[in-house]
């Protein structure tokens, strides 16, 4: 019953932190998200339901980040502050081990890896999905409208309005100029004021202009001599209204299918079927490239390559002048002087051998040409596969993360025994910083083939197990990993032995 106790004051210390660092760390990196995109969600007038759908799903797929963060601080927080505050000595001198104190978080952690792994295989694809999709509407959505003093404005299709002067209640306009260019012709089509109001319709999707004491220009472009003698016609009003459709101020939304089949939106068995279709088609594509290839040069199959070419001189007096005119513009000077002997062209004139080499090389240049767009085009199709298998690795990789993490930070604060938000957050933002470098070293290494996928997306957990299993190793074992007295006997010991040795040489 006692040890049910003490496992269950183990869990409620370790789920707190977990909780409150969880959420803090969402939090942080949805500020990098909203200072990065800041730009494209201010003054474009979107309601606060809009906002609110995009930081949720942006929240969501930031889980992957956060998650392994909160679990490695939170351990570490936990473990630092049993330590601490002696509790972590008590249960030991009770006869519990450090490993049975860690048990029932052991348990927790393969439960929240198991979780990881159903959210970033299930619901982290869907909401990619709908937050990418979202902030592409988000960032083609145009500005709010909104006409500036002295500035022309142009967010309307086909119109440029500029207004001289404002109002303070920002209704009241002067100086008014509206430019209408839908017939595609310039500026043919003007209308000017000396004063207007300006106010939206009751349904907020048009804008309407009330113009007084005014103007209407209009170019008169129907005759045919109207380009030399410029005729236009001017009509007055004493009163105006102009109405403008702002219907394309709202939010247009995407149809998501058009994001569906992106690898960042796909479940680990759809992606394992679009891998096995990238590859089928990779390798038709290589396939059919070689056939088509030696098809056409189906002659270097009996070439004999033996053969070299060799630069004989050619006797002055028939130098140039066994060539024609045209022949000898495209011959550098240094080659005219020379003739190419080869079995295949010792039949044919000078000239010809010439002729018959320039046109040689331009199919080579040509087909060099193919090599290489087809090449890039292979490289393209093989990253993309790349990018698949990693998303698939990374589906697992997550869980794993959470328990290496955890393993990391569990025994690195029962050795540090020290809690709080002080020297646990440096360690545990150092380790989470080395081990997101690695994370994303490896995933760039591997999209450009420099490593196999498995060795990039894994590339963090590799590096970081062993050492999780060496913090867990020392702090079962009660090693002093971190005192300051042992790493001074242990260098005075190292200090004497090399004193040692120097002396007996």
């Amino acid at each position: 019953m006692g040890l049910k106790k003490l496992y269950a004051y183990v869990v409620r210390s370790y789920l707190g932190p977990l909780v409150l660092t969880f959420f803090i760390s969402l939090f942080i990196i949805l500020l990098q998200f909203l200072w990065k995109y800041i730009d494209d969600l201010v003054g474009k007038g979107l309601e606060a339901t809009v906002i609110l759908r995009l930081i949720f799903y942006a929240s969501t797929t930031f889980v992957p980040m956060a998650l392994p963060l909160a679990i490695l601080l939170s351990s570490l927080m936990t473990f630092g502050n049993l330590g601490e505050h002696y509790e972590l000595v008590a249960m030991k001198a009770s006869g519990i081990s450090v490993w049975k104190i860690m048990r029932p978080l052991v348990i927790l952690s393969l439960f929240i890896s198991a979780l990881a792994f159903v959210f970033s295989n299930n619901v982290l694809p869907v909401a990619n999905l709908k937050f990418q999709s979202l902030l592409y509407d988000i960032r083609q959505q145009k500005l709010a409208f909104n006409i500036n003093e002295g500035m022309f404005y142009n967010g309307i299709e086909n119109y440029i309005i500029r207004v001289g002067r404002k109002d303070k209640d920002g209704r009241t306009i002067y100086d008014v100029k509206i430019y209408d260019h839908t017939n595609r012709m310039g500026n043919i089509k003007v209308t000017t004021a000396q004063k207007g109001y300006m106010e939206l319709s009751p349904d907020q999707r048009h804008v309407i202009f009330t113009l007084f004491d005014g103007y209407n220009y209009t170019d008169v472009i129907s005759t045919r001599t109207y380009r030399d003698n410029r005729p236009f016609e001017r009509t007055t009003f004493e009163q105006q209204r102009l109405k403008f459709d702002l219907s394309e101020f709202d939010l247009t939304r995407t149809d998501e299918v058009l994001f569906k089949n992106h690898y960042g939106m796909l479940n680990t068995r759809q992606l394992t079927i679009f891998i096995d279709s990238l590859n089928n088609n990779f390798e038709n594509r290589n396939e059919r490239y070689i056939q088509n290839f030696y098809s056409r040069f189906q002659f270097l199959s009996t070439l004999d390559t033996v053969s070299q070419t060799e630069l004989v001189p050619i006797p002055k007096k028939y130098q140039k002048k066994q060539l024609s005119s045209a022949a000898t513009d495209t011959i550098p000077d240094s080659l005219q002087t020379y003739e190419l002997q080869y079995p295949l062209l010792n039949n044919f004139q000078v000239a010809d051998q010439f002729n018959i080499i320039e046109n040689a090389l331009t199919v080579v240049r040509s087909n060099r040409n193919n090599i290489t767009d087809n090449r890039k085009s292979l490289v393209s199709l093989a990253e993309n596969i790349r990018k698949h298998e990693i998303a698939w690795h990374k589906k697992h990789s997550l869980s794993i993360a959470c328990l290496i993490l955890f393993f990391i930070g569990a025994p690195l604060g029962a050795i540090v025994r020290k809690g709080g938000l002080g020297l646990p957050v440096v360690m545990a933002v150092i380790l989470f910083v080395i081990y997101h470098i690695l994370s994303i070293t490896g995933e760039k290494m591997a999209i450009v083939g420099d490593l196999k996928t498995f060795e990039g997306v894994w590339l963090s957990s590799i590096v970081l197990l062993p050492l999780g299993l060496f913090l867990t190793f020392k702090s079962t074992t009660d090693a002093a990993l971190l005192d300051a007295e042992s790493w001074q006997k242990f260098l005075k010991r190292v200090i004497h032995r090399l004193h040692k040795k120097a002396n007996t040489v």
